[in-house]
């Protein structure tokens, strides 16, 4: 069981989820499908992602980009508060389209951690109207608008680019991730050896393939479980032994368990 407790909320905004933690979880390697920003009200944590190792304590802005590799532990014995928002990349697409007046691009946080009292008022002021009993919808859209106009920056162009071969084999986990699939599978999808899939692999996603295979199961256990399936249902459709098999996984993950987390979603 995790330490902790979670309240998760969907939000009057669409693609708009609200999270607020208290826990002592360590938070494993995984990632989200979606842009999480934060604020930690209280107690610190210190986690290792795509974009290096940090420190977040009261009053920081938190941030994660969809697929970003992350993990989170707290610092001391007293665990950390934190309100996340998660927002689809769909709702973010939308949200740049109106402040670039019809710009295109690929955005990202560029900051994991980012320490700006005003931004971090902005942010409980967001929280606040996402959270409202009255929805708040008008107040929720204006400060999405400032929040994103904020924080997020245009992805650079000079990224290289994912090696066609890992690519294929990474594809073939993500369409799907049911599918029994071994080593040898991925290494002949690539074209490499098996050996130069691991390493290659590694390096460019930050997951095993297993692990990887594994994220992307719990992945879509959660949607099916916010589609309303039941939980064996959803357990057996996204590859796992047995529901007790996703539920350890779920709580590994993020600290709620899967029933906790249809409660939640419903």
């Amino acid at each position: 069981m995790s330490k902790g407790r979670f309240h998760i909320t969907n939000t009057a905004l669409f693609g708009v989820t609200a999270v607020t933690a208290d826990t002592r979880h360590s938070f494993p390697r995984h990632t989200h499908d979606a842009f999480g920003v934060g604020i930690i009200r209280r107690g610190a944590q210190k986690s290792l992602s795509g974009r290096g190792v940090v420190e977040a304590g009261p009053g920081d802005i938190i941030t994660v980009n969809p697929g970003e590799v992350h993990d989170g532990a707290p610092i001391g014995d007293h665990g950390r508060l934190w309100q996340m928002l998660y927002l689809l990349p769909e709702t973010i697409a939308a949200a740049v389209l109106d402040i670039t007046d019809g710009g295109r691009g690929t955005f990202e946080f560029e900051h994991p951690v980012i320490r700006d009292a005003r931004l971090a008022g902005r942010f409980r002021q967001f929280f606040a109207a996402m959270t409202a009993d009255d929805g708040a919808l008008l107040a929720s859209e204006t400060e999405l608008l400032a929040l994103v106009a904020s924080v997020l920056r245009p992805r650079a162009t000079a990224v290289a680019a994912t090696n066609a071969g890992i690519r294929r084999a990474a594809t073939r986990l993500d369409d799907d991730p049911a599918r029994p699939t071994t080593l040898t599978d991925l290494a002949q999808e690539a074209g490499l050896s098996k050996f130069q899939l691991l390493r290659a692999f590694v390096r460019q996603t930050g997951f095993t393939p297993h692990a990887y295979q594994i994220q992307r199961r719990i992945d879509m256990a959660r949607r099916l479980i916010e589609a309303g399936s039941p939980l064996v249902e959803a357990a057996v459709a996204s590859g796992f032994a047995d529901q007790s098999h996703m539920t350890r996984t779920f709580v590994q993950r993020y600290g709620v368990t899967p029933g906790a987390y249809a409660a939640a979603v419903h």
